[in-house]
């Protein structure tokens, strides 16, 4: 991981089951994230606010109650209208795979379904996030060194 990277994880919404939000809350913890969670009940302006004043990397959302349609779109939108357009917006719960690519259109990068393997979040998170930081300067160099011709 380039850096300690600070991720927002939501749950939007009326859902009141948390215990996978708390479970990915607790393994991006342990490989090193810094992790807000913003607990239950959230609104789409309370999970935008959070993110832009804790000025997280990502904002993982959970939800469990199917109004991933209604309610995600809101938090994108809210993210963009204060400005936060470069937070990667990753979810996870029960959503089906025929509203899957629909949020993927909207923003959301990935979703990852019920039972996926805590490595492979943790593992796309921090692939996803170190691809995004600009290159550090001794690595350009190094690059220069290596291919001077361009």
């Amino acid at each position: 991981m380039k850096r300690p990277y600070r991720v927002v994880v939501a749950k939007p919404g009326l859902d009141g089951h948390d215990r996978g939000a708390r479970v990915i809350a607790r393994a991006l913890r342990e490989a090193g994230f810094e992790v807000i969670y913003t607990g239950l009940h959230q609104t789409p302006e309370q999970i935008a606010e959070t993110s832009v004043q804790e000025d997280a990397d990502a904002v993982g959302l959970s939800i469990l109650s199917g109004a991933h349609m209604t309610l995600f779109p809101r938090i994108v939108d809210e993210l963009r209208a204060r400005g936060a357009t470069d937070a990667l917006i990753f979810a996870g719960g029960i959503i089906p795979d025929a509203d899957i690519e629909a949020l993927g259109r909207i923003g959301v990068s990935r979703v990852f379904t019920p039972g996926a393997p805590l490595g492979e979040i943790t593992g796309w998170l921090e692939a996803t996030l170190d691809a995004r930081e600009p290159a550090e300067e001794g690595q350009e160099k190094d690059r220069q060194k290596v291919n001077p011709g361009g």
